[in-house]
């Protein structure tokens, strides 16, 4: 017992001392092996946890406590088998406890026996009086109810369910999901006619619900999975619509859901009907609402042209066309800022910006002008600039968390140094982001707040950031961070294995359950484990004492200094906090805890830098993504490069066919198959059994890939190139794997490359120009001519060719970016300082970009806010 008291006070180490001590004085002691089991589960070891429980009940086979114990666990651990057993055990020992049938009841749903928990919950009915239940039990005995009438829907007794639904009413006291289990049945029934009236009483209930409108539409069997219909089923769509308009004209959703089914003058004329009144009512989420339709043939021609002719009728007339009554001054601000970003979606950049200047020039106070400004110039490739006008944002409304947020990720994304209007002085590239970040976090320690609050987009963006920079320590840090959050959810589930069944929100735990089931394949997950397996291969490529002789011989002896001044009082810093944490562990509470968490003991990451084994660490994260995200193409291609660098071969050709499947005319799949067969050939000849049979399952298989079949790899290479002769990152592949190949034939791969043309993207309608290579694959390009041709001569050429595509993008350092500006103007000024002339219109366009954001005024914030 002292063992379980010093365990709830942190003192882990004597606890298991003790413990173990009294298991040893007692080996036949239930109570200890209990007590044993409880400091394992604390520590979240729920295997070695289970074991104690498990040799607790050999020796009280009839414990309760234990038992209960032990099925939390179970369900835990998904161990569904042991889970029925355990709950049966206690239903047996107690069955006058309504939780014990319930339990035993959802542990045969879990075990994928929906028929045998129909039985438990009816023969628990059956111990209950006519009565039953009690006023203040309605609603738990209600989600009861729901939960047999699901249960029976789920195993296919339709019929049944519904006259049980029926029977019980009176007993249910949620109506709303009363009406929504009746409506599924009765159309899963094939009682469609029925279903509509439902529907229709639903949706007199909630006129904005999107799946209310999807099920009245299987009524009248016209839904569509593909969104595609006929001739015929789109007039009765409409009429349909028409109808439901007329009853709900307060909705906005019976007016939207027709512009996806529309074509055509029916869907200029709706669409023209729709968002007249957002535009004068100024809604900024309009366009959000819209992009969908750009997915349509032709509807974003359509919308252009339709923004367009309001815009010259309220520049000419103040009206709309088919109005008499004048439009308010705000009515062309919104039509300018729905251009704006309709423009950016189009990829038109200067268009874009050209709208949105005037617009902020119209009304300068508008905040979402600035965001979306701020938007355009990312997508247009000048971060530094955008990151400024998100700041700027940010300063007129700084209790807006969301426009907060949005700044800090443009100043991630910008990995740049920020400037003063005159003179450009470094900071570190992430510590402004932290900086912005925590003014919404609470007092004390700010960035342990920001993983507290488990904020996985920003520790995403900041890993991305710093990995970008090369410091691998503190990437890996914020990866992890990542991967951590999604360990505490599992755990988080714990409470409520036995919450949920004793407040009966039965449907609600299953559904949890399933969702914790497929929780690691969440977008944000697969972002962190693929970040932090990219970190351990460069650490796995570049070992970490390479790196700092690099490092060091790269840099100046003032530059060295420089470091070791920031290394020193990085480490003055952590001392002090260090002894700032001992001074306060005085304030003890009476449970043993202390009232302030401890430092960070590797902040900057440097431990896990130190691992000996990075490719051991990136497989554990690779088997997560191998089983939760198999149809991404990112993991198979991250399960190639892992296993290629562990020599695994059997295991790296099932990522090349898995890359296969999924898409084999991706160039990235390209790559891996050429890659594979060239690593193949160049091996030496198997001579243990085990390489002889995993070479005869190799040659094998290789006649199953149709696009080796009797070709050499050259040859393959070139029937692909013949294939995609049209694509730039396709005839980028096929010359980087003619490098491969051959690396006599650099200067061929170099050409092909500079040889691919930009060609204007084939469009219909009021579109302008827009040409097809995207920024980040032109940006892809530069670094392969630069870090793997190693061709710098053609890597300049790229630039200043692409330099013209992008004029915005600092990358390529277009004519119009805030890089050049920038550079300009910091020439200017030393010109000004030396007695030279200066240029008034230079210093103005670079000013635009640096001082926007007000940076100086962020300077003076303080965290006290």
């Amino acid at each position: 017992m002292k063992g379980l008291t010093l365990n709830c006070m942190d003192r882990k180490t004597e606890a298991y001392e003790l413990v173990r001590l009294g298991v040893k004085n007692d080996v036949k002691s239930h109570v200890c092996w209990h007590v044993y089991g409880l400091l394992y589960r604390s520590d979240r070891e729920y295997r070695e946890a289970i074991k104690c429980y498990r040799n607790a009940l050999r020796i009280d086979p009839d414990n309760i406590e234990i038992l209960r114990d032990l099925s939390l666990l179970q369900a835990q651990m998904r161990d569904l088998t042991g889970f029925v057993d355990t709950r049966q055990q206690l239903l047996h020992l107690k069955p006058n406890h309504r939780m014990n049938w319930i339990g035993f009841a959802v542990a045969h749903h879990l075990n994928s026996n929906g028929a045998k928990a129909v039985e438990i919950l009816e023969a628990f009915e059956g111990t209950l009086e006519d009565d039953y239940p009690p006023d203040n039990e309605r609603y738990e005995h209600g989600e009861m109810l729901l939960y047999k009438i699901s249960l029976l829907e789920e195993s296919g007794f339709l019929e049944r369910a519904l006259e049980e639904l029926y029977k019980k009413e009176p007993k249910i006291v949620d109506k709303l999901t009363y009406k929504e289990q009746e409506v599924s049945l009765l159309v899963k029934l094939g009682r469609l006619e029925e279903g509509a009236n439902i529907y229709k009483a639903l949706l007199t209930m909630n006129p904005d619900n999107y799946r209310y409108y999807e099920g009245l539409q299987k009524c009248f069997g016209l839904y569509s999975e593909n969104g595609k219909y006929s001739s015929d089923e789109v007039d009765r769509l409409d009429a349909l619509y028409k109808s439901l308009s007329q009853q709900y004209t307060w909705s906005s959703a019976v007016k939207r859901i027709p512009l996806d089914f529309l074509q055509g003058d029916k869907f200029r004329e709706a669409t023209f009907n729709y968002i007249k009144p957002f535009l004068t009512k100024g809604v900024p989420s309009l366009f959000s609402d819209l992009s969908p339709l750009y997915d349509h043939l032709g509807k974003a021609d359509i919308l252009e042209q339709l923004i367009l002719g309001l815009e010259h009728s309220i520049r000419a007339t103040s009206r709309y066309p088919d109005r008499t009554e004048k439009e308010p001054p705000s009515t062309l601000l919104w039509i300018l800022f729905f251009l704006a970003q309709h423009y950016d979606r189009e990829g038109q950049y200067d268009v874009a910006l050209s709208k949105i200047n005037e617009a902020i020039e119209h009304t300068p106070t508008v905040i979402d002008l600035y965001t979306v400004k701020s938007r355009i110039l990312k997508h247009a490739g000048d971060l530094v600039a955008a990151a400024s006008f998100a700041d700027e944002a940010r300063c007129m409304d700084l209790a807006d968390r969301y426009i907060n947020s949005e700044s800090v990720k443009r100043m991630l994304q910008a990995d740049q140094y920020y400037c003063t209007v005159h003179k450009p002085f470094p900071l570190l590239k992430v510590a402004l982001a932290e900086k912005t970040a925590v003014l919404f976090t609470k007092d004390g320690d700010q960035h342990n707040n920001l993983h507290d609050m488990q904020c996985m987009w920003y520790e995403l963006a900041s890993g991305e950031s710093y990995f970008r920079q090369g410091d691998l320590g503190q990437a890996l840090k914020k990866f992890l961070a990542v991967e951590k959050h999604y360990a505490d959810i599992t755990e988080d589930q714990f409470d409520f294995h036995s919450y949920c069944l004793r407040k009966m929100t039965l449907r609600a735990y299953v559904e949890m359950l399933k969702f914790q089931d497929r929780l690691h394949s969440h977008a944000y997950f697969h972002k962190a484990a693929a970040g932090a397996i990219r970190c351990y291969l460069k650490l796995f490529d570049s070992p970490l004492n390479s790196l700092a002789e690099k490092e060091d011989t790269s840099k100046t002896p003032s530059q060295k200094k420089k470091m070791k001044k920031q290394r020193k009082a990085e480490r003055a810093k952590k001392e002090a906090e260090e002894k700032n944490e001992e001074s306060s562990s005085s304030g003890i509470s009476r449970s043993g805890k202390r009232h302030v968490k401890p430092a960070d003991p590797d902040p900057l990451g440097e431990k896990l830098l130190k691992t000996e084994y990075p490719l051991s660490e990136a497989t554990k994260y690779l088997k997560l993504l191998l089983k939760n995200s198999p149809d991404s193409l990112e993991t198979h291609l991250l399960s190639f490069e892992v296993n290629m660098r562990k020599q695994k071969i059997l295991l790296a050709f099932q990522a090349v066919k898995q890359l296969q499947r999924l898409d084999a005319e991706n160039p990235d799949s390209h790559r891996c198959l050429i890659k594979f067969f060239h690593k193949l050939g160049s091996m030496p000849a198997p001579l243990t059994a085990a390489e002889k049979l995993v070479w005869s399952v190799l040659e094998a298989e290789r006649p199953s890939i149709s696009q080796l079949q009797e070709k050499t790899l050259s040859e393959a290479n070139k029937v692909f190139l013949g294939k995609h002769e049209e694509s730039l990152m396709h005839i980028v592949a096929v010359a980087e794997m003619l490098y491969t190949l051959e690396h006599t034939k650099k200067l061929e791969a170099v050409k092909l490359i500079e040889d691919s043309c930009n060609k204007v993207m084939p469009m219909n309608g009021a579109l302008g120009r827009v040409l097809e290579w995207k920024l980040k694959d032109c940006i892809a390009v530069h670094i392969l001519l630069e870090k793997v041709l190693i061709d710098q001569d053609a890597a300049l050429r790229w630039k200043v060719r692409c330099a013209e595509y992008f004029p915005y993008s600092t990358y390529f350092e277009g004519s119009r970016s805030s890089a050049v500006q920038n550079l300009l103007n910091n020439q200017d000024s030393k010109a000004a300082v030396n007695g030279g002339a200066s240029h008034p219109e230079i210093s103005q366009g670079a000013n635009s970009f640096i001082s926007n954001g007000k940076l100086e005024a962020f300077k003076s914030l303080t965290i006290s806010r």
